[in-house]
C-alpha cells in the first residue's frame, strides 16, 4: 500500500537539513484524509523540535492539484441525521467520525499557523478547501500559474472553514465576503491581492528553487532564516511575473467594495446576482451563489460578523461547533450527495431562499456545543 504522505530530510549543508512533505494520493487530487492528518501532525510536532530543521516544504503530488480539500466522500459515510428537518428533532446524535476529522484537521491547520520555522507551501494546480487550510498557515506561500483556489462550500451545503472564519476577515474590504457566499475560483494574482499567497513563480522554477534552498546560507536564527528565505523567493519571482495573470478581483473591486455597506445579507444576494456584467469568471461566481445552498450563505454571513474580532483560536473553535452541527443537520450531506455521490447536481436544499432561512436554524449552529473547558480545541492558544 502506498503511504499518503511521504517525507524526507535532505541535507543542506553545517549538519542542517530542510524536511519535506508530500501528500502522495493524486488520483483523489490530494484531498486531505483522516490518514494524511494522522501521519502529518506527529511529524510536523518532530520537525518543529529537531533542531537542525531549518524549514520544512509541503507540496503535492502530481501535477494538478496540491491539495483538493477535505475527503468530504469518506465524511459522507459517517455522517448521520440526513433525514433531520428541524432543530426541534433531536440533536444529540452527532457524528463521531465529523468530530475526529475536523477537530485533528483544525489542530493541523493551527499547528502550522503557529510552526516556529519558515514553513514552504508549493500551491500548485488546484488548492482547495481543506488545502487552502494548509496553505494560508504557512510563512511562505507560493503559487504558480496554474493555482485554482476557492473556498466552494456553499455548493456543497457547508461553511467556509480551516480558519477561514480568520483569514477572510484579514482581505481587502468585501473580498472575504464575496468569495465566502461565491466559493469563486480565484488565481495566483487573486491570491496575492487577497493575501492568501505570498509569492508567485512558474511551476517549471520549482526544482531550480528547492536546489538553492538546499545551497542557502541557513543560520540558527529563525527571523534571520526567514528573512533569507523571502529574498531567495524575491529573487525568482522576479523572474516570474511576466507570466502572472490578471487579478479577477482587482479588477471588480470597485463592486467587492460596496457589499459590506448593504444591511442585510438579501441586499447583498441581489447585489452580487441581479448586477449586469460581461465576465466570465464573475458570471460563474453569480451561479454559484444562485446556486448554492442559501443555509450555507447566512451561515457565512454570520460567521464572519461573529468572528471579525476573534482570535485565530477562537475562530477555529467556532468553526468546530459549525462542522459538528454542519454534520448533524442534513444540509451538507445533501451537497456531498448530489455533487459527489450521485452526481445530479440537483440538491435539494432546506431553504429555497435566503430570505426564507430559518434565522431559529441558524442560531442553532451558533449555539455553542460545548463549554470552553470541554471544547476539543480548549488547547489551542494556550
Amino acid at each position: 500500500m502506498t503511504d499518503v504522505v511521504l517525507f524526507e530530510e535532505i541535507a543542506c549543508g553545517s549538519g542542517n537539513k530542510i524536511a519535506f512533505a508530500t501528500l502522495n494520493s493524486p488520483k483523489s487530487l490530494n484531498a486531505l484524509s483522516g490518514e494524511m492528518i494522522d501521519l502529518l501532525s506527529p511529524q510536523l510536532l518532530q520537525w518543529q523540535q529537531q533542531k537542525n530543521i531549518v524549514a520544512v516544504f509541503l507540496q503535492g503530488a502530481g501535477d494538478k492539484a496540491f491539495c483538493a480539500g477535505g475527503d468530504i466522500v469518506h465524511l459522507y459515510r459517517s455522517m448521520t441525521g440526513q433525514s433531520m428537518k428541524s432543530i426541534d428533532e433531536a440533536v444529540d446524535e452527532y457524528s463521531p467520525e465529523i468530530t475526529e476529522y475536523f477537530t485533528k484537521e483544525y489542530q493541523l491547520d493551527y499547528l502550522i499557523h503557529q510552526f516556529n520555522k519558515p514553513f514552504i507551501v508549493w500551491g500548485h494546480g488546484i488548492v482547495m478547501g481543506g488545502g487552502l487550510g494548509l496553505l494560508s498557515g504557512a510563512s511562505h506561500r507560493i503559487v504558480t500559474e496554474k493555482s485554482r483556489i476557492a473556498m466552494p462550500e456553499i455548493s456543497i451545503g457547508l461553511f467556509p472553514d480551516v480558519g477561514a472564519s480568520y483569514f477572510l476577515n484579514k482581505m481587502p474590504l468585501g473580498n472575504g465576503l464575496f468569495l465566502a457566499l461565491t466559493g469563486a475560483s480565484i488565481n495566483a494574482a487573486d491570491a496575492k491581492f487577497c493575501q492568501l499567497a505570498d509569492f508567485y513563480l512558474e511551476n517549471t522554477h520549482k526544482e531550480a528553487l528547492i536546489e538553492r534552498l538546499i545551497k542557502l546560507d541557513w543560520s540558527d536564527n529563525v527571523s534571520s532564516n526567514h528573512e533569507t528565505l523571502n529574498l531567495l523567493l524575491s529573487d525568482i519571482e522576479q523572474g516570474s511575473l511576466t507570466s502572472m495573470p490578471n487579478s479577477h478581483l482587482h479588477s471588480h473591486q470597485k463592486f467587492i467594495n460596496q457589499l459590506p455597506s448593504l444591511e442585510h445579507l438579501y441586499d447583498v444576494f441581489d447585489a452580487i446576482v441581479k448586477v449586469e456584467i460581461d465576465d466570465k469568471w464573475f458570471n460563474r461566481a453569480q451561479s454559484s451563489l444562485k446556486s448554492g445552498s442559501a443555509l450555507s450563505a447566512q451561515i457565512a454571513y454570520r460567521q464572519l460578523t461573529v468572528a471579525k474580532n476573534l482570535s485565530l483560536a477562537d475562530c477555529f473553535r467556532l468553526e468546530l461547533t459549525l462542522a459538528v452541527k454542519s454534520g448533524r443537520f442534513g444540509e451538507f450531506s445533501e451537497g456531498v450527495r448530489a455533487l459527489l455521490i450521485d452526481k445530479d447536481n440537483k440538491p435539494q436544499w432546506h431553504f429555497d431562499s435566503v430570505v426564507n432561512v430559518d434565522k431559529a436554524v441558524v442560531d442553532w449552529f451558533f449555539d455553542a456545543k460545548w463549554s470552553k473547558e470541554q471544547h476539543p480545541l480548549a488547547s489551542l492558544g494556550s
